[in-house]
């Protein structure tokens, strides 16, 4: 192994990958109450805190980023076996998550000098897998980095949930617009890429939420010419639900309909630091252009 690989919990790897891949995860803490703080699939697992949220809907619980301390405690078993080491956290406009790192890194290259640690703004999570294909492939960090940020702008990421009010509590949409929402059954369709969430598209009922965001996710493959052997795709949840199944199954005939080539492919949790935003039953789509090696 040529490098070792850390990410926060925005990454939403789960544990049974993180240990199989050697990659440390530095949780964010979420709360309930504002002053019990518990780190995220360590102190609680990712689906008691949606089912938290599910049981309690007008409860909407808190993040926290991680500390420079756990990030110290991350990069310092590497340091000490003189291993290079990436860091790849979530991007910075939406968390402290990455400064903590670069903070943690600061006070450990004071005591020792000679630690190589390089600290990256994911912009996707899925770069995180990228980055163990890369390790895994031989590639030393100063290679894997180059890598990775030739690749980081090509994500992008296609989502919808069940209701508007925690768009509506993280100030994406105003209350008058939850309220009109919630009374119609609408459902908002989301986009993530370039760093920053698109504008908020509306559709009525759940399953025809989750059909339309198979199709404006095909849609966009067609209008960009996407070779899917080329990208990485993705497919996630948060608390699980039926209608995951028929999300993938619907998206996996549409694609065989469309001529693409269609595999099997990573389904993960959302994790809390996007499931506070969204409520407990985010569903969606993403892809990220595979990094050449």
């Amino acid at each position: 192994m040529k490098f070792g690989i850390v990410s926060d919990s925005s990454c939403d790897l789960s544990l049974q990958y993180a240990r199989q891949e050697q990659v440390t995860i530095v949780s964010f803490y979420v709360s309930f109450d504002g002053e019990k703080y518990m780190k995220e699939g360590k102190e609680i697992a990712v689906t008691d805190f949606y089912q938290e949220m599910a049981d309690n809907p007008d409860c909407y619980p808190k993040t926290s980023m991680p500390s420079v301390q756990d990030y110290i405690d991350a990069f310092l078993p590497f340091v000490k076996e003189h291993m290079p080491v990436l860091c790849i956290c979530l991007i910075k406009k939406f968390s402290g998550s990455m400064q903590a790192a670069v903070n943690a890194k600061e006070a450990l290259t004071e005591i020792y000098p000679e630690a190589e640690i390089y600290v990256m703004d994911s912009q996707l999570v899925t770069a995180v897998q990228e980055a163990v294909r890369l390790r895994n492939n031989g590639l030393e960090l100063e290679e894997a980095v180059k890598a990775l940020e030739k690749i980081r702008s090509s994500g992008h990421i296609f989502f919808t949930t069940k209701d508007l009010k925690y768009l509506e509590h993280g100030g994406r949409i105003g209350k008058a617009a939850s309220l009109a929402g919630s009374m119609l059954n609408i459902k908002p369709l989301l986009q993530y890429f370039d760093g920053e969430l698109g504008s908020t598209e509306l559709c009525r009922g759940r399953k025809k939420s989750l059909f339309k965001v198979a199709e404006m996710f095909i849609e966009y493959l067609e209008k960009r010419n996407i070779d899917l052997e080329e990208y990485l795709l993705v497919t996630g949840e948060g608390l699980d639900v039926p209608e995951y199944k028929t999300f993938n199954d619907y998206l996996r005939e549409k694609m065989r309909e469309k001529g693409y080539p269609v595999k099997e492919w990573p389904q993960v949790q959302i994790g809390a630091t996007i499931g506070v935003h969204t409520g407990p039953f985010p569903i969606g789509v993403g892809i990220l252009k595979k990094a050449e090696i």
